[in-house]
């Protein structure tokens, strides 16, 4: 196995540790990563609130399960996140309730500003977007293939709310959730099934 990734996973925790991380800074008025601010910690409020209702609410369709199930070959899914970060808290949730589908996925997490030499070898058009996925097969120890930050919808919502009024603001941030709303959690994953699917047929270390 790749020594950066044996490392990463070595520091990674599973879902329910995340939470409790999460849950313990909040107490101390504290938000995951390098940078304190009051934004970020009430960016972070809101995302654990979040996260206990799409624990709550996220279904995975039956076509799904069905897919997550046929996998032969056992999978880590390695998730590069931070407890402030809005598009991990819609995202984690719907990989967490996947990964419960299947015995052969295992999905843990590392906080990006922990881990710099992994979040700088998979940056996203030369940015530490988060979160990101990268799937590792587990009996050839590679990185299959890596996803996000975001779903495709939710990633030309901002593209094209940046090109029209030149930033991202609050006001397309709230346009972003909602999006994440309606769409119930369903692009992400028909993406990273069939992302999977792809990387069955062909694992090539990125």
């Amino acid at each position: 196995m790749e020594k950066l990734i044996e490392k990463s996973l070595f520091n990674s925790c599973n879902y329910s540790e995340f939470k409790v991380i999460l849950s313990d800074l909040l107490f101390e008025g504290k938000s995951t990563g390098s940078e304190q601010s009051e934004d970020l910690l009430q960016y972070s409020t809101l995302n654990e609130i979040r996260l206990r209702r799409l624990d709550k609410t996220l279904v995975v369709p039956d076509e799904i399960k069905e897919k997550l199930k046929s996998f032969e070959k056992e999978y880590t899914w390695l998730v590069i996140a931070e407890g402030w970060c809005g598009d991990a808290a819609q995202i984690l949730p719907i990989l967490n309730k996947m990964a419960l589908e299947t015995d052969k996925i295992d999905l843990r997490i590392v906080f990006r500003d922990s881990n710099d030499e992994l979040m700088n070898k998979y940056l996203t058009n030369g940015a530490r977007a988060i979160p990101k996925l990268l799937i590792i097969d587990k009996e050839a120890g590679v990185v299959c293939n890596h996803w996000g930050p975001r779903p495709q919808g939710a990633t030309d919502l901002i593209k094209n709310y940046k090109a029209e009024f030149g930033v991202v603001n609050e006001e397309a941030k709230t346009q972003l959730q909602l999006w994440y709303l309606h769409d119930k959690g369903l692009s992400v994953q028909n993406e990273v099934v069939e992302m999977m699917f792809a990387s069955v047929e062909e694992c090539v270390c990125m």
